[in-house]
């Protein structure tokens, strides 16, 4: 009798560990879809797409003053800020400093080359990171997702065009 109430409590307890696993991934689905949402690249694109993406996003976590990539390292994803700040810099001459929802290293989504600068953790950081064949496979049949990454890299253009017609007329 003791043994069939010990099994009957042990089974409870494995399906309330189950759905407590499902509640929590799912939760961690939509907030990966809602920070997703949130981003440039992605504003336009429903969310049943972001869902998609969101399973192709990996998870790093990683400490305060954490290289993450080194300019000059051939590039093959870009990054997501979820939690933390991110330094873009080259050697010491600091370029940015990127906060949550920024992305960064999106270039080298489209053209895998070397790495233009280096970006190191400034706290401890959260980041979502998506590499480039399962971008590529996304933009395949989501043409949402590459006009997304078109407009952000034509808005990254237009402030460094900016920037540098400042820089003229200051010199």
């Amino acid at each position: 009798m003791l043994a069939k109430i010990c099994g009957s409590i042990c089974e409870n307890l494995r399906e309330l560990k189950i759905i407590n696993n499902m509640q929590k991934s799912a939760l961690h689905l939509i907030e990966k879809v809602l920070m997703l949402k949130k981003i440039p690249i992605f504003s336009q694109t429903p969310e049943h797409i972001l869902a998609e993406v969101a399973h192709l996003i990996k998870e790093e976590y990683l400490p305060e003053n954490t290289l993450i990539f080194e300019q000059g390292e051939v590039g093959n994803c870009m990054y997501v800020i979820f939690k933390g700040e991110v330094k873009i810099h080259v050697g010491k001459t600091h370029l940015a400093t990127l906060k949550a929802n920024d992305l960064f290293g999106e270039f080298a989504l489209l053209d895998t080359e070397n790495r233009s600068a280096s970006a190191t953790t400034l706290q401890e950081c959260l980041l979502f990171k998506l590499d480039h064949e399962s971008f590529y496979e996304l933009m395949e049949n989501r043409i949402e997702v590459a006009k997304g990454i078109i407009r952000n890299l034509c808005a990254r253009v237009r402030i460094l065009n900016q920037q540098l017609s400042d820089a003229q007329k200051k010199g």
